[in-house]
């Protein structure tokens, strides 16, 4: 039988102590996989943004974005450590697609950084779910083996289930800002049995990028049919513009 992606990662981190890793672009690693050269790349989200939606301002306009103002969002704030770019990208793609869970605490350190305000008002930390069969064919939820690191981190309490996906979507890659929403309608739910985990409390979502924020809505929505009185977002990076990149 061949090993999960966890034993994989515990060995990788056996190998790494003996033999120093090289860093997923190249070169020798600093810290989490990535060198000097990767670090200087990615565009941490350092300056002003839009409370609503984690945008960022080139200046500090203490508003929302016009987006937020014109169609409030079902979450109540967001905040995304970086920008998803071409720099970002290999760390969470090989999180998400080449269980390289060992870059997972990174990654939610970025998150507490980024998204320190939230994290200090939150009373539980949530993962955006999979669904059971996607669960299947990947193993892991990439969204999970950030938020669990992250509760570690900062002492928040973790809610591994109390949110599920209850309907198999398609990807959301490559659908435009209404087909996204379309896509993903419905598709989230908290089971009634735990209910009870989220009512009255103020849950932050954790996911790994956000393009249009039409998922994170629909576990907002969710989570406040279930009774959270507030469902804030955090994500590693979140895109500036609709790319054609592959997320």
């Amino acid at each position: 039988m061949k090993p999960g992606p966890r034993a994989r990662a515990l060995w990788r981190g056996v190998l790494d102590a003996v033999f120093p890793p090289q860093a997923i672009d190249g070169g020798a690693a600093l810290a989490g996989g990535l060198s000097a050269g990767a670090w200087s790349r990615i565009q941490f989200l350092d300056g002003p943004v839009c409370d609503g939606c984690g945008a960022p301002f080139e200046y500090d306009l203490g508003v929302r974005c016009a987006a937020c103002l014109a169609s409030p969002r079902r979450f109540d704030a967001a905040r995304a450590a970086c920008l998803y770019d071409e720099h970002s990208r290999e760390p969470i793609l090989k999180l998400k697609h080449a269980d390289r869970l060992d870059l997972a605490p990174l990654l939610a350190r970025w998150i507490s950084r980024a998204a320190q305000p939230l994290i200090a008002e939150a009373d539980a930390i949530a993962p955006v779910p999979l669904h059971p069969s996607r669960l299947l064919g990947r193993r892991y939820n990439q969204a999970a083996e950030i938020a669990r690191p992250l509760s570690a981190l900062t002492g928040v309490a973790y809610l591994p289930d109390a949110l599920v996906r209850r309907r198999a979507t398609a990807t959301q890659g490559g659908k435009s800002g209404s087909g996204r929403r379309r896509n993903v309608a419905g598709a989230f739910e908290v089971p009634k049995g735990r209910a009870h985990l989220v009512a009255g409390k103020r849950i932050l979502l954790i996911d790994d990028v956000m393009t249009t924020g039409a998922t994170a809505e629909g576990c907002a929505r969710a989570l406040k049919v279930a009774g959270a009185v507030r469902v804030d977002v955090a994500v590693v990076a979140r895109v500036k513009e609709m790319p054609g990149l592959t997320i």
